[in-house]
């Protein structure tokens, strides 16, 4: 989980599955001498091994409102990420990732959070561009959603780059590939999207996504927020997102059935120079399910359902250490129109800090502070009143 990766040629020294399984986890393959050194490896037979890897998000946080109806400031200390985490191969082409996860432990005074598998799949890695994921995983719609939760440009991802339905993960099957030296990737997902007594018809969910990357390729199934300087990469992508007949306009009557798409596009450049390596990533979202929010819902159609989103984060790293590690300037801006009527949602989210490299990835301090403006701030609600939050993140990974 360091910061130093290899090019797209000397990943094919690593087998195969060993590499499938980093990249459908969201890390690249350099990342394996690190992260085999930092937990125990147990071979199984010729071919077979499980490593066992542990990573912690710690945050402190301070709010300008506590609640709803409490305007007074919160301060909160919380594990954001807690995650024990199981990897390996059964041989060259079949390899396993398992996660579990007790995020959020502490949040709220809630000390005591359930143990939960955020991830477990299988990997099927036949040729660079034949590859097969099934099992719970990242959905493969939108990049930053798509981007290594523990390795960030910022202090963490937008909400608006989750899909209405079925969060960051969801079960199914992707098949996913490169072409043309990795040049171009292409995805398609077939998972279980919205489900339960509210949906008109359980039809499967279809996602694709492909991108181009024009200098040095982005080869993983997952991405990364900044490779700190070690790659030059200029990469476009595009994604949809589609399910049929997922809700009810008429919730009562049980009528007028309506489709979910989604679509998004995104930008990421990252540039290495002597001067320090500069970063700029782009996105755009539009999710629509028929205006059913804004007739007659049911009561779990998620708000997000006629969202309008977009962000824009930029990212400078210094060329030289200071004190005993790195530093990398960030920003970021996020746009939210939720076109629900009456709702008071729409806003703006303008963000700022730095990220303190100790040893790479594996130790990194950031520190954060955003604004959120309302477009019309409730009356009474001090959660959707204009506010502001600084967030200090410790995060180790063993």
């Amino acid at each position: 989980m360091n910061g130093n990766n290899r090019s797209a040629r000397g990943a094919h020294q690593l087998p195969n599955m060993i590499r499938t399984v980093l990249l459908a986890s969201g890390l690249s393959c350099a990342a394996l001498p690190g992260l085999v050194q930092a937990g125990p490896t147990i071979q199984h037979g010729e071919e077979g091994y499980v490593t066992f890897s542990y990573a912690m998000q710690m945050w402190m946080q301070n709010r300008d409102y506590s609640s709803a109806s409490n305007s007074g400031s919160s301060f909160d200390t919380f594990l954001r990420r807690n995650r024990l985490t199981f990897m390996g191969q059964y041989n060259d082409e079949i390899g396993f990732y398992a996660q579990l996860e007790a995020g959020n432990d502490s949040k709220y005074a809630n000390d005591e959070r359930s143990v939960y598998y955020r991830d477990a799949y299988i990997t099927l890695d036949f040729t660079d561009a034949t590859r097969f994921i099934v099992g719970r995983f990242k959905n493969t719609f939108s990049r930053e959603n798509l981007e290594a939760c523990l390795e960030p440009l910022t202090l963490d991802r937008s909400v608006n780059s989750y899909t209405p339905f079925g969060g960051s993960r969801d079960t199914g099957a992707v098949m996913w590939g490169n072409l043309a030296d990795a040049k171009f990737q292409y995805r398609l997902m077939v998972a279980d999207g919205r489900e339960g007594d509210d949906v008109p018809k359980d039809a499967p969910r279809i996602t694709a996504r492909a991108h181009y990357s024009a200098f040095d390729p982005e080869y993983d199934y997952g991405y990364l927020g900044t490779y700190l300087g070690t790659r030059q990469v200029l990469t476009i992508g595009v994604g949809y997102d589609f399910q049929p007949d997922v809700a009810y306009a008429n919730s009562t009557l049980r009528r007028d059935s309506q489709d979910y798409q989604g679509m998004t596009a995104d930008i990421f450049y990252e540039q290495p120079t002597a001067s320090g390596t500069y970063t700029l990533s782009a996105a755009y979202f539009d999710y629509d399910v028929g205006d059913a929010i804004n007739k007659d819902p049911d009561a779990t159609l998620p708000i997000t359902t006629q969202l309008e989103a977009n962000y824009i984060k930029a990212g400078y790293l210094l060329p030289d250490k200071v004190g005993m590690g790195r530093l990398q300037l960030f920003a970021r801006h996020d746009t939210a129109k939720y076109n629900v009527t009456g709702s008071g949602l729409d806003q703006t989210t303008t963000a700022f800090g730095a990220n303190y490299y100790i040893d790479g990835q594996k130790v990194k301090l950031t520190l954060e502070h955003a604004m959120v403006k309302f477009d019309k701030e409730h009356a009474t609600d001090h959660t959707l009143q204009d506010n502001a939050q600084t967030t200090l993140g410790l995060q180790v990974i063993f």
